[in-house]
């Protein structure tokens, strides 16, 4: 089994957007890896002082412009100084403006919007039939993905599909498999056959996660496109959606 790169999640655990049962699986790991629980408690430590000299930076700035209004006022007689003053202020107004755009305004790029929409998909063992739950190859392909083990669930999930090449959730599995390996034309190919489907409980997913195949393919257009789809019929990611296409620039 390849070794697991822990920087996306120690990101999603510090930021409180894992699932239950993604932190669950995590606090697990820490419990048995020093040097990921010294990674985690480095991580925050950065994350509160970055924060701190923004907040800092900030009240320095507020505060230059307050001295700079006080002096003015002393020195009415200069006009001058006052001149000198007023541009001085102008300046520092722009410079805090664009300092609090940083923070509320700046457009989504591809990196942030994994990091803070995307989450893998769980699949609800209540939505397995009994008949498939007897299936080895389905059985053993579903441990893969839950240790996150996609490529050998990949393979399996592809095994699975020889013999039900209809059976819309193990297509589903076997896309997000794909797109957790970076694999993305397979994994497109595999949300658009759902898709295609039309009848089947997946749709939202598969249009979800294979708009987020185009935000990683840098293929933007067709991202916006698909965002707006799920926008307009309703999606249970909607909202996320939303706020994606007025995020992208």
């Amino acid at each position: 089994m390849k070794t697991i790169d822990f920087s996306y999640f120690i990101e999603r655990y510090n930021a409180g957007e894992m699932s239950d049962s993604g932190r669950k699986w995590f606090e697990k790991e820490l419990d048995c890896n020093d040097k990921l629980r010294n990674e985690v408690i480095l991580r925050k430590r950065t994350d509160e002082i970055l924060k701190n000299q923004n907040v800092i930076s900030l009240r320095n700035k507020l505060s230059s412009i307050e001295n700079q209004r006080k002096e003015s006022s002393t020195l009415a007689k200069n006009p001058k100084k006052i001149r000198y003053i007023r541009s001085a202020a102008v300046i520092a107004g722009l410079i805090l403006i664009g300092s609090i755009a940083l923070f509320t305004g700046k457009s989504l790029n591809n990196e942030t919007i994994m990091k803070k929409y995307y989450k893998v998909y769980e699949p609800p063992a209540s939505q397995r039939s009994a008949t498939t739950g007897t299936d080895t190859d389905f059985t053993l392909a579903l441990e893969f993905y839950n240790k996150r083990d996609y490529e050998r669930a990949a393979a399996l999930f592809n095994k699975v599909l020889g013999n039900k090449p209809n059976d819309m959730e193990v297509v589903l599995l076997n896309g997000v498999s794909n797109f957790e390996e970076k694999k993305y034309p397979e994994a497109k190919q595999s949300f658009g056959k759902v898709i295609d489907d039309k009848n089947n409980l997946y749709i939202d997913q598969a249009q979800w996660y294979l708009a987020l195949c185009y935000i990683n393919t840098n293929e933007t257009d067709k991202a916006k496109q698909l965002f707006k789809v799920i926008v307009k019929e309703g999606s249970i990611y909607k909202d996320n959606a939303r706020k994606i296409i007025r995020g992208l620039k």
